[in-house]
């Protein structure tokens, strides 16, 4: 375990000071700042911090990554092509219209000049925000609880204010716009639709809204078709309610959920864990927060038998249209630049040298 102290760190806030851990999402209608991640297999942890202060920039310090070819990953290529071919057949009988297929890349953490157990999620988290800026970046460290994670996530899960709720899913990617396909138009649809039946479990009736439609946005070295659902919750729900009609998120599940979720159960190889999962923070005295989905995402697994890895996770939506060596590419395009990043040695003053 580190020695380093609990931190969150998100949308130009730092808090420290831990007052409280809780697995119940009904402390996020309470009272206090709140880091909340939520792992994709289930199971929802809130750390209460009693200061929270400006800090736009992340701590100087020091981030020593694994070598670039020291990551290994838990589909390798001919496994993912099998499992894309294997969710096509699904799609064919009818049992499902889209499934998100991921793999977790690992690597062994080095030494930081020291032990591995010096390694900082913040300090990758500077390096990531000077190498990979991203709208939703931030850091959630709390070591006895075993959660690290430093991400550099561009997808917003949940967002609110008030009774105002609205996520942000995104769904087709590629190198350029031209890249884009019309599978990715056809994706980005099916799970707009998905969100906003989850959505409305828990709104008012006629209150959810698409605003926008498959927009391009450009991130770095790709772009992504983004959608915005929005709408109003019902007076009796609060967190925990809206956390259970929406989770684990539309975009990295597929639909409908139910068979997605089935699907991944059998062809993946490796729980998620915080990937693809639910990161962020929620002020309860304000009744705002904001959850990303766990794209793009770092985190420090110290139970591995062997020494400490570090974690990240890749995938794609597969439809119909899907080619499954295309998939596999899709999949190494949004994991090159954050891997080439997060090996590289790092002294915040000095710049990145991925």
């Amino acid at each position: 375990m580190s020695d380093l102290a609990p931190i969150a760190r998100f949308g130009g806030l730092v808090a420290s000071d831990l007052r409280d851990v809780t697995s119940d999402p009904a402390a996020l209608d309470s009272a206090g700042f709140w880091a909340v991640v939520a792992g994709f297999e289930g199971g929802t942890l809130c750390a209460r911090f009693r200061d929270v202060r400006p800090d736009p920039v992340p701590a100087a310090g020091q981030w020593r990554g694994p070598d670039r070819g020291q990551w290994v990953s838990s589909l390798d290529r001919d496994a993912y092509i099998t499992a894309v071919q294997r969710i096509r057949e699904y799609i064919a009988a009818g049992e499902v219209y889209q499934a998100n297929l991921c793999r977790v890349l690992s690597a062994p953490l080095p030494d930081q000049g020291g032990s591995a157990a010096e390694a900082d999620v913040d300090a990758l988290t500077a390096v990531l925000a000077r190498g990979n800026p991203a709208p939703y970046a931030g850091t959630v460290r709390l070591p006895a609880q075993g959660v690290e994670i430093a991400t550099a996530s561009p997808e917003l899960y949940l967002r609110r204010d008030g009774a105002a709720v609205e996520s942000g899913p995104i769904k087709g990617t590629g190198r350029t716009e031209a890249d884009l396909l019309p599978k990715d138009y056809a994706e980005n649809v099916m799970i707009v639709d998905l969100v906003r039946n989850d959505l409305g479990r828990v709104c008012a009736t006629g209150s959810v809204t698409v605003p926008e439609l498959c927009v391009t946005e450009k991130h770095p070295g790709l772009v992504h078709l983004v959608s915005t659902v929005r709408g109003e919750l019902r007076a009796d729900a609060g967190w925990p309610e809206l956390l259970a009609a929406a989770f684990p998120p539309g975009s990295v599940t597929g639909a409908p959920k139910s068979s997605a979720l089935r699907i991944i159960e059998e062809l993946e190889t490796v729980p998620r864990g915080p990937y693809c999962g639910g990161i962020g923070w929620v002020d309860a005295d304000r009744r705002t927060g904001e959850l990303a989905v766990g794209i793009r995402t770092f985190w420090i697994d110290r139970t591995a038998p062997g020494g400490p890895l570090l974690r990240f996770g890749t995938g794609a939506g597969i439809t119909w249209g899907s080619d499954p060596a295309g998939e596999w590419d899709e999949t190494e395009l949004k994991a090159a630049r954050l891997l080439a990043v997060a090996s590289g040695t790092h002294v915040t003053n000095e710049g990145t040298n991925p």
